[in-house]
């Protein structure tokens, strides 16, 4: 479905995305990184809008950049606002129908029938400039399923949804996978990502990091230094038991004497190891977390392995 070999965009001396290389099978995947990580450069080079400073795209199978009949398969919701305040919603749908190549009559009916899908059935005959943000956020995402594309590229499409207008769209992004067609969903927040597809690209200082799914990611780190912080009853019987592990390399008490935090290099045979010793201990655990468990602490870990510093 997706193909990148080596791609770095530049904009002058400033890198947008750095020797990028991955292959995607169609389906559902996510592209999930902070502001400014890189993922619109690289949605942007996906649609066609830049050409890669180095390295080859494709897309379906063809070159995007100045391509009409790969473009044509491609259906694409910006972050950013792109619509016309003085138009209906309908109108302008069934406007880039018309531009796709539809006639009239038929522009009309998928403009009508894909806005009622995306839950704006009574509002797409009004105009664009009194929508809220969730319902002009609907409108985008709209426009770019209207015409039926077989890859369906996303950008931050939660972006003022209220909690059950996120719920409809999860869905609506889950039929659209089970359809067979495929789907690039780019968001900052993991779980939204998770929500809709386990295959996501991790991305963060211009560069891929990893791929997978979180399940491997987290496999990724389990030989990384980390720490674990364990809330219990009892923590001064289980320090003692872990003060004469080989894997826990240190044990410190936080929270007036109520926490532990333990550093590992290895994280997997610590959690393997743990429920022995806390019933060895008599400690009565009530809560447990990784700093791994954090976006940016993952980030982080991941920059430091393709760095060669762990």
């Amino acid at each position: 479905m997706i193909e990148l070999e080596h791609v770095t965009k530049l904009y002058r001396a400033v890198i947008g995305v750095n020797d990028v290389s991955l292959s995607l099978k169609p389906g559902g995947h996510g592209l999930l990184g902070p502001n400014g990580a890189g993922k619109s450069t690289l949605i942007n080079l996906l649609c066609g809008q830049l050409r890669p400073t180095l390295g080859r795209v494709r897309v379906l199978g063809e070159r995007p950049w100045n391509n009409p009949a790969v473009l044509r398969r491609i259906g694409v919701c910006p972050e950013q606002d792109v619509l016309y305040p003085d138009v209906t919603g309908f109108e302008w749908v069934a406007y880039l129908l018309e531009l796709y190549g539809f006639g009239r009559r038929e522009a009309r009916r998928r403009a009508g029938q894909t806005l009622e899908h995306v839950g704006l059935a009574a509002a797409m005959h009004r105009r664009i400039g009194g929508y809220s943000r969730g319902m002009r956020q609907r409108a985008k995402l709209a426009q770019a399923m209207a015409h039926g594309p077989d890859l369906l590229i996303l950008d931050e499409p939660f972006t003022g949804l209220d909690p059950v207008a996120r719920h409809a769209m999860t869905d609506t992004f889950k039929s659209w996978i089970r359809s067979g067609r495929s789907l690039l969903l780019a968001s900052h927040i993991l779980h939204e990502v998770e929500a809709v597809t386990p295959s996501f690209l991790l991305i963060y200082g211009s560069r891929l990091l990893a791929s997978g799914s979180a399940g491997e990611v987290h496999a990724l780190l389990a030989d990384v230094p980390n720490e674990i912080h364990i809330r219990c009853e009892g923590a001064s019987r289980l320090a003692r038991c872990l003060v004469e592990e080989e894997t826990v390399e240190a044990v410190r008490f936080a929270d007036r004497g109520k926490s532990l935090i333990l550093s590992t290099r290895s994280s997997a045979k610590v959690y393997a190891q743990l429920p022995d010793w806390i019933a060895a201990s008599g400690a009565r655990v009530q809560e447990m977390r990784s700093t791994d468990d954090s976006l940016q602490s993952l980030f982080a870990s991941l920059l430091r392995i393709h760095r060669g510093a762990l």
